[in-house]
């Protein structure tokens, strides 16, 4: 699964935005410890905005803002992962079309420093973004790798966003954890 296919199936904004609360919500209530969790909300992130976010200790993350929730702004998401061969690391910057058309309303998104490295570049290899009253996400334009399921890392990234299981949120947790045996 491409960015492409993950945008066809995330949920609207709304529901979007509960489910990455609930999932921080299971996330504090399995792993009291701020270090172990994987799954984060922040409601006050900045001035009408909201984000989300997973970081599974291993390099690979996303983030999700909700920019002016109630406004005509919309969502941004962004996702990286590591070993894809579409980092941002290998290329000396994001894989051609993958920030590209990101339209000027998210633009600062892109460029939040807390979505790049040291030097200001952004750490992308997912991308999509949906205004209010869009009728489905957006991806850029983009030339994929050839020969590989998932160039992005969008399937494993985004697993839990489109298709919320318990199956899905204990398995994209990392090898080793098992806090969810006796749970799930």
């Amino acid at each position: 699964m491409t960015a492409h296919e993950a945008a066809g199936l995330l949920p609207d904004i709304p529901v979007l935005r509960d489910l990455c609360r609930s999932m921080a919500v299971l996330d504090a209530i399995l792993s009291p410890e701020w270090s172990s969790r994987f799954h984060f909300y922040d409601a006050s992130w900045g001035s009408g905005e909201e984000t989300a976010s997973m970081r599974n200790g291993s390099g690979d993350e996303y983030a999700i803002v909700f920019s002016a929730v109630f406004s005509a702004a919309g969502a941004y998401v962004r996702g990286f992962d590591h070993e894809s061969p579409m980092s941002p690391y290998d290329h000396d910057g994001p894989w051609p079309g993958v920030v590209d058309s990101v339209p000027e309303v998210f633009r600062a998104c892109v460029e939040e420093p807390a979505f790049c490295d040291e030097g200001g570049m952004p750490v992308v290899t997912a991308c999509s973004w949906r205004q209010n009253g869009d009728d489905r996400w957006s991806v850029g334009e983009i030339d994929y790798p050839e020969g590989m399921s998932d160039p992005d890392g969008a399937a494993y990234l985004f697993e839990r966003l489109v298709a919320p299981t318990p199956e899905a949120f204990r398995r994209t947790n990392p090898p080793g954890n098992n806090r969810f045996r006796a749970t799930c």
